[in-house]
């Protein structure tokens, strides 16, 4: 007995669109598309986003649809542009509230970002609202549910208007939509809350007693340790790109270290493990307890697996360099060589089966440069290239609590890219847990490294770790897109010019 669905934010052309919002053929077939559930909307009432082309401007738009009419639209106000939103390249803003009955009760329609300002809602209320409804498209970073209800929470404080809050489920290229949908009564209670990282339709019932909207409270699902929210983004955000972009599944290097271990674990739990390869392409530094536990983690996980060694091709390498190199001595070249034997394989495969490599690079790594450009970097798409090493580990134990798949050993050798004689991490970058924390200092939260030192990290640590991720620019701009997790990650979210004589004291 619903008297409305509704649904999140350009729900026609799903969000962001991009430049795709500037071919008018694109805005043509959108319109197209809205008259077609128009025409096909009866029984019931539907809301919905979608763009808006009106007197030469294109606005992001929310209409209500009924009995096969569009009975009224609202335009977006705010039109957020920073960090991975840039709304304003596209959309003209909105400036007039919508008020609409529905079922007897005044329902005012809002968009996104109206809601994170007082104006969109209090305009709402002022106009007759008893009800807002928010159509959202409202990306994921750690714990960014609870920013949005303390959000929502502000506003019906100010005016004392319940609001549905309707959010976007699924990935779209580095963003993940993490859904979360939730209600908020006139007293600014949390009254209804849907499952994280799920799509689904849930029923909100609304009682309309002396001209007051009041939501009926429904029992709230647990928060989710902060391990398992991320750990769903990470699998929904590499299901949907592999599904979406129709790679009949994945493959991954697999070394016998942690990253790579973490990846094949979330490939499996967002593809099926029928549809995951690993390869495994020791060299002469490859340890043998990395083949075992390589091994051990396949077989545990139930994916095809595959030995191949690189040791020929790298000596045919090195013997068709020998009178280039001749009086050199051997450096990281060597090293890079092994590297890019192992990607030119896996790309390789992806090429014969169709299957889409993912690479295995942390945010770490990919913040100071230890990568290889060609080589481990790579691939289509990086489930873990916005997570720090730290949560890495983090996360690989959260994923053996459920089930003991990564051999334990891999949590306890010293992580190692393997490509030269007892080579180690640790001799080309700092400790993780001294490297990471200065990381999310400069990198998400925008901190110069003097205010860095003040913190109480070593001067020379910080000013080597900022040199490192100021000249590296080149290869993250080369990387493949990856799930962002964090409030600031490298891609949309982190555009720094690669020439730059700057250097931030």
């Amino acid at each position: 007995n619903a008297q409305v669905v509704v649904f999140p934010e350009l729900t026609l052309t799903g969000y962001p669109p991009e430049d795709l919002l500037l071919r008018p053929q694109f805005i043509r077939e959108a319109e197209m598309a809205l008259a077609h559930v128009q025409d096909a909307v009866r029984g019931i009432d539907v809301i919905l986003g979608h763009p808006q082309w009106l007197k030469k401007q294109l606005y992001n738009c929310a209409s209500l649809l009924r009995d096969g009419q569009l009975i009224a639209s609202y335009h977006k106000q705010l039109l957020p542009n920073y960090s991975v939103f840039d709304e304003k390249r596209y959309f003209v803003p909105g400036a007039e509230a919508c008020v609409v009955e529905v079922g007897g009760v005044p329902l005012g329609l809002t968009i996104c970002e109206d809601i994170w300002q007082p104006g969109p809602p209090r305009q709402a209320a002022v106009a007759g609202a008893r009800l807002i409804v928010n159509l959202n498209a409202s990306p994921y970073h750690m714990r960014k549910g609870g920013e949005r209800e303390a959000i929502v929470q502000a506003r019906v404080r100010e005016t004392g208007v319940p609001v549905v809050y309707a959010n976007l489920v699924g990935g779209q290229d580095e963003l993940v939509f993490d859904g979360a949908s939730f209600v908020v009564d006139g007293q600014g209670a949390i009254t209804q809350r849907c499952p994280s990282f799920e799509e689904g339709l849930y029923l909100v019932e609304i009682d309309h007693l002396y001209g007051r909207a009041q939501p009926k409270p429904q029992p709230l699902p647990a928060d989710l340790p902060l391990e398992e929210e991320i750990y769903r983004a990470l699998v929904l955000g590499v299901r949907d790109y592999v599904d979406k972009n129709r790679f009949p599944g994945a493959v991954i290097g697999l070394s016998g270290g942690i990253d790579s271990a973490l990846t094949l674990c979330i490939a499996v739990d967002a593809l099926g493990a029928e549809r995951v390869e690993a390869l495994m392409m020791p060299s002469r530094y490859t340890a043998a307890m990395g083949l075992e536990d390589a091994a051990a983690q396949a077989k545990a996980l139930g994916v095809t697996y595959h030995v191949i060694p690189i040791e020929p091709m790298f000596e045919a390498f090195t013997a068709s360099l020998k009178d280039e190199f001749q009086g050199r001595a051997r450096d990281v070249t060597e090293e890079n060589i092994q590297a890019r034997i192992r990607g030119t394989l896996l790309m390789a495969v992806s090429n014969k089966t169709g299957k889409m490599v993912l690479t295995t690079g942390n945010k770490s790594e990919m913040a100071v440069g230890y990568a290889t450009l060609y080589g481990d970097m790579a691939g289509g798409y990086g489930a873990i290239k916005d997570v720090l090493k730290t949560m890495v580990y983090r996360l690989a134990e959260h994923r053996n609590n459920k089930a003991a798949v990564i051999p334990r050993r891999v949590f306890e050798r010293p992580p190692s890219a393997e490509l030269a004689p007892d080579q180690k991490d640790s001799d080309s970058l700092p400790p993780y847990a001294i490297l990471d924390p200065i990381l999310e200092r400069y990198v998400e939260l925008d901190k110069s490294p003097r205010e860095i030192v003040a913190a109480g990290f070593n001067a020379a640590t910080v000013a080597r770790v900022a040199a490192m991720v100021d000249r590296n620019e080149y290869k993250r701009r080369q990387a493949a897109p990856g799930v962002r997790i964090s409030r600031r990650a490298f891609g949309r979210d982190r555009r720094y010019p690669i020439t730059s004589g700057y250097r931030e004291k």
